[in-house]
């Protein structure tokens, strides 16, 4: 087979492998393979234990791009706070990051992308690169060519803003009366994604303000026409949606002036309230960079001085999120991970055979146990009824604990023997009956809230970037239907309708899309293992039309690989990159969910992990394989390439976990949806 061109993106695409019924059934790669697996679960064990902070939790880098690198500076710039050894190390970062047509990519191996290249060159001349330098001119040329400033998103031009650099009054407006709407009305802050209402809320402050900071050195090299620098475009039709909110917003910009001061000052009030409220123990907000960073910019417009407890505490979370590398180079975290690796590697190491009453085990159970929620959030304002009980992705984020993080560690703390198993019986329980709280009308489940499937967020001038609500996906229903599984409620009527929807969205081709990790490997490896923990057979025609996909998916090198382009590329993209370690986990672990353990497909790619693995007992992987938003802001989850592999291993020597029946079954404890 030869690799083919995809002329969409010019990019490369990796050949698919023939069906494992297609290929010789005398292989020699079948040879030793438990064997080799045995080696590489027994270093991957080693090396993952040894990663274990002494508190119980483990956490992997989570490396995004570079505008999280380029937007810390500009904020430290912003305040007057930016220090020559921070500037210093984020520009060595940066500039490593560069691709060498002068742009930069949002993900590795990825094509250059406007608004980053935009925000790391404006990092670079903060940090003193001559914009004569040759890396500089290689990249002002390529944003130049793609239409310059003009065509980077609003987020980018926000920051610009900031600095003079560009007009506010050629931004969306977002006024800071949004914080007043009530639920019932379209377009209030709950009508989107909570990692998009934590950065909204703080921007219409910013958006009131317009403030403005001396610009320390000219953009005029990154217009197509510093004369023109945003040349008028036509608005889209009126008949459209995006016509109709683009007239709004002309609109609102023309009643900016007719808002009484008076109101327009308790609005911002009420928004600076609504931060602060939800400014977590650590300083954050969201656990996740860019509300932190808007918060901080909105709080301090609004008089708090850099001093404040809160806007100390703010900065001194945003240092948390600075990862220091050996070179002197700095990489900004937009969000860290402990309670998702944790879980995960718990599930791992489990699966691959380390004894249940581990005291490594153990103490990552107890610090899981303490890291429950157990107070109200954001949620509770569409289910005000609702008892609290679940788990966050982060250290520290109690308005938002997520329905996935709570499903996977329910899932790790019942495969650890604790000595206090009516703790975790509690603990349990209380997350059963919340994640059966938090399922939305249609029977699935989405990452943080209840129905958030507004279709008018997305139409906004202001949004052009990302998701900004957060509707069921189909790895997260899965991951709560497996989890239900376990706990003996597969047949419970509300487990049902998440299978049912589960069925219904499965694509033609036999995969399931992938919302959280790239992309149709991560949904298929999601939903399998849960549709077959929930009791449907290996021949259910849904569950072998997703073990033909995945044959014929698997690459030449018996791996898998999907490329980011797959959520824009559909067609050409699905199933297909180079072979990485978690997406040939994501891949195994569905195959042997269904039953294929002893196939080809399965025998080569278990051969190709233990053939990939490092001495150390990790993997490589360069690749994202995580998604923040399809397409638009990818992840590397530098844990993914261990703890998943190693699951796959596990599953591969030990078989299911469930072992045909619910794993609470079998400690002889059911937790029940109404328990307490």
């Amino acid at each position: 087979m030869t690799a083919t061109t995809d002329g969409s993106t010019g990019a490369t695409i990796p050949p698919r492998a023939a069906a494992a019924s297609d290929t010789d059934s005398t292989d020699p790669l079948a040879a030793g393979v438990p064997e080799a697996a045995e080696r590489a679960a027994a270093r991957a064990i080693e090396h993952l234990l040894a990663r274990q902070d002494p508190e119980g939790w483990w956490k992997g880098d989570l490396e995004t791009n570079v505008t999280m690198d380029a937007e810390d500076l500009l904020l430290r710039q912003f305040l007057g706070i930016r220090d020559e050894a921070v500037t210093r190390a984020a520009a060595l970062f940066i500039r490593g990051e560069q691709r060498e047509d002068g742009a930069w990519a949002t993900f590795y191996g990825g094509p250059g992308e406007l608004s980053a290249t935009v925000e790391a060159y404006v990092a670079l001349r903060l940090a003193g690169d001559a914009p004569d330098a040759p890396h500089m001119a290689r990249a002002s040329a390529w944003v130049r060519e793609r239409g310059g400033i003009a065509s980077a998103r609003v987020f980018t031009r926000i920051w610009l803003a900031l600095f003079g650099w560009w007009k506010w009054d050629d931004l969306p407006e977002l006024p800071p009366e949004l914080i007043w709407f009530p639920t019932w009305l379209p377009l209030n802050i709950y009508d989107f994604g909570c990692w998009a209402r934590q950065t909204i809320v703080p921007l219409t402050i910013v958006s009131a303000r317009r403030p403005v900071r001396p610009a320390p050195f000219p953009l005029d090299e990154l217009h197509t026409d510093p004369a023109r620098p945003n040349p008028p475009k036509p608005l889209a039709p009126l008949a459209s949606w995006d016509g109709a909110f683009e007239r709004l917003d002309r609109v609102v910009h023309r009643l900016r002036g007719a808002v009484p001061r008076r109101v327009r000052r308790a609005a911002m009030n009420a928004a600076a309230r609504w931060i602060v409220e939800r400014q977590e123990n650590d300083g954050c907000w969201g656990g996740i960079q860019p509300p932190a960073v808007y918060s901080v910019i909105a709080l301090h417009l609004m008089g708090y001085d850099i001093k404040h407890p809160v806007m100390r505490a703010g900065l001194e979370s945003l240092d948390r999120f600075a990862i220091w590398r050996e070179d002197g180079s700095r990489m900004i975290e937009a969000c860290q991970s402990p309670v998702w690796d944790t879980c995960l590697a718990v599930i791992a190491l489990a699966d691959a055979g380390v004894p249940a009453d581990h005291p490594k085990l153990l103490k990552a159970a107890d610090w899981m146990l303490a890291e429950e929620i157990r107070r109200p959030g954001d949620w509770s304002v569409k289910r005000p009824e609702l008892p609290p009980g679940g788990w966050a992705f982060e250290f520290h984020n109690d308005n938002y604990p997520d329905i996935d993080d709570t499903a996977e560690v329910a899932l790790a703390l019942r495969r650890v023997s604790h000595p206090q198993p009516d703790r975790v019986d509690g603990a349990i329980a209380r997350a059963v009956r919340w994640n059966f709280g938090m399922q939305s009308k249609n029977g699935a489940w989405g990452a943080f809230d209840v129905d958030n499937t507004s279709p008018f967020p997305n139409r906004l001038p202001f949004c052009d970037f990302g998701e900004v609500i957060d509707p069921p996906s189909a790895d997260v229903t899965a991951h709560v239907v497996e989890m239900m599984a376990a706990e003996g409620l597969a047949h419970d009527p509300r487990t049902r309708r998440g299978i049912g929807w589960l069925l219904a969205e499965q694509e033609a081709d036999g995969s399931w899309f992938g919302r959280w990790g790239v992309n149709y490997v991560y949904g298929t490896g999601s939903v399998v293992p849960a549709l077959t923990a929930a009791g449907l057979p290996v021949s259910h025609p849904a569950i072998r039309r997703a073990v033909h996909w995945l044959q014929q998916a698997q690459n030449d090198d018996g791996g898998w690989g999907e490329d980011l382009r797959s959520y824009s590329y559909a067609r050409e993209w699905s199933g297909r990159g180079a072979s990485t370690a978690s997406q040939t986990a994501w891949a195994l672990m569905a195959l042997l969910a269904a039953g294929e353990r002893d196939s080809e497909a399965v025998e080569h790619g278990v051969r190709w992990l233990a053939d990939t693995q490092r001495d150390d007992g990790s993997w490589d992987e360069p690749y994202f394989t995580g998604t923040g938003f399809p397409w638009d802001f990818s992840i590397n989850y530098h844990l993914y390439r261990l703890v998943f592999p190693l699951t796959a291993l596990g599953r591969y020597l030990h078989g299911d976990p469930f072992d045909k029946a619910p794993l609470a079954a079998r400690r002889g404890v059911r937790a029940m949806a109404g328990g307490s």
